[in-house]
Order: structure tokens, then C-alpha cells, then sequence
């Protein structure tokens, strides 16, 4: 008799790991190409919360909506990456109690590629917020004060900030029982987040003292207050190192711990 040996499983690369997720983004993206009707959230609410942040506070915070809007856009398009990244959770949410993760676990592929997946493909849902974002407050008259590369360095900024918050939408999704409750609990943590910021007033020093001070360590203050100087001038300060450490930050906590849930989730 012959004893029969079994090889373990190889160790899958960091450059497998990444094709795996780059096949199973697309997988995300072309859900979105059958099924359009799934950005129409996406695409309704940047239009909606400009219009109705610009003609209730416009007159109030800036003495009229033009010199509002000039500062309102920018500081939505932080608002906006973070609300962005809801849909994300509800989706993963949705994918588990249906059986598609346990369909990926039978698959040859690195354990996190799901995962990466999943943050990746939504990409396509920030940039048609950003686009439809943009192009509306265009028409209503918002202009860029600075140079290309600086726009530029705004929203790559705002998208890494977002990948980051999307770790949290996808610890939420691991986390909640059913797709009904994600929503409830992502409001959660993004409301205090987005509206104790400097998102809808650049000048905080009006607000309570405990609400300053909360304003002062809020990530999305630190986001909004350097997209808004890279659009259209200002003292950028260390706003983006602020931001950028929160995105590493972020970063390093979530993505560990939404592997480790999804482990015993999924």
C-alpha cells in the first residue's frame, strides 16, 4: 500500500490576491451596467442635498446662495463620500444572505479577494456621485479657483477617504442581521460625522464649546476644510496630513477586523 500524501494549499500571492478582486470588482461594476436603477439613489441624492443645503442656508451662512455655493460644494463632495459608502454595506449584506460568499469560499481564490472586491466595485458609485455632484453645481454656477492638479489632488483625496470609510460600511454589512438594519446603523455614525463638521459652515467658532471641540478631531472636517482649499484657495494648513493619517488610521483598524468577522460570518 502506497500512503497518500496531501499538499496544503499554497500560500496565494499579493499579485493573485489583487486579480482576484479586480475579477470580482468587475463582477460589481457589471451588476451596475445590467442594473442602472441601483445608482439612482446615488445619482438623486447629490442633486438634492445641493439644492436643499444652497437655498435654506445660503442666504443665512454666506449673505447670498452664489458665495455659498462656493463654499457648500466642496465641503459636499466630503459629505457625499461618506454617504456613498452606505450602499456598500447593505450590498455585502444582501450577497451573504444569499449564499453568493459561501459560493466564493468554494472558489480557489485568496480569502480577502470578496472583500477587496467588493470595495473596489463601488468606486463606480463614487464617481457618479462626484460627476453628477460636479456637473450639477457647475450649472448653477460653482467655479475651480485653482489649478487642475490641485482639483485633481481634491477628489483623489476625497476617494481614498472614501476606500477608508468603505471598510467601516463593510465591518457594518459583517455585522448586522439583515440587509434592513444596515441602513439604521450606518446613520448612525455618519450623521454625527457629517453634520458636527464645517461641511455646511466653514466657520465653526460659532458653534458651542463642545461641539468645537468636536469639529476639531472630526475626520470629515479635516477632509472638508482641505477639498475646499484645493478648489477654490485657502490656507490648506495640515488639513490633508490630518486626513491622510485618518485614512491610514481607518485603514489599519477596519480592514483586520471586517477580514476576521467575515471569516466567521461568511
Amino acid at each position: 500500500m502506497t500512503a497518500l500524501t496531501f499538499d496544503p494549499p499554497r500560500r496565494i500571492s499579493p499579485r493573485r490576491t489583487l486579480r482576484h478582486a479586480l475579477t470580482l470588482a468587475w463582477r460589481n461594476v457589471a451588476q451596475l451596467k445590467h442594473s442602472p436603477e441601483k445608482l439612482l439613489d446615488t445619482t438623486l441624492m447629490p442633486i438634492v442635498f445641493l439644492l436643499l443645503f444652497l437655498y435654506v442656508f445660503g442666504g443665512v451662512v454666506a449673505g447670498s446662495t452664489h458665495s455659498y455655493l462656493q463654499s457648500l460644494l466642496p465641503g459636499l463632495v466630503a459629505q457625499m463620500a461618506m454617504f456613498a459608502s452606505m450602499g456598500l454595506g447593505t450590498a455585502l449584506n444582501e450577497d451573504i444572505h444569499k449564499g453568493v460568499f459561501d459560493r466564493f469560499r468554494s472558489l480557489p481564490i485568496a480569502r480577502s479577494a470578496p472583500l477587496i472586491g467588493s470595495v473596489l466595485g463601488d468606486t463606480a458609485r463614487f464617481l457618479t456621485v462626484m460627476v453628477v455632484l460636479t456637473g450639477f453645481g457647475s450649472l448653477l454656477g460653482f467655479r475651480f479657483h485653482t489649478d487642475p492638479l490641485s482639483v485633481l489632488a481634491a477628489f483623489g483625496l476625497a476617494y481614498l477617504f472614501y476606500l477608508a470609510v468603505c471598510w467601516i460600511s463593510v465591518l457594518v454589512g459583517l455585522v448586522a442581521p439583515s440587509p434592513e438594519t444596515v441602513q439604521g446603523l450606518a446613520f448612525i455614525w455618519v450623521m454625527p460625522l457629517t453634520f458636527g463638521s464645517s461641511i455646511l459652515v466653514p466657520n465653526t467658532s460659532t458653534m458651542p464649546g463642545w461641539l468645537q471641540a468636536w469639529t476639531k478631531v472630526n475626520p470629515v472636517t479635516h477632509l472638508a476644510d482641505s477639498v475646499r482649499a484645493l478648489m477654490v484657495g485657502g490656507d490648506v494648513g495640515d488639513h490633508v496630513w490630518w486626513t491622510l493619517a485618518w485614512i491610514v488610521g481607518i485603514t489599519v483598524v477596519t480592514f483586520p477586523l471586517a477580514l476576521w468577522m467575515y471569516s466567521r460570518r461568511a
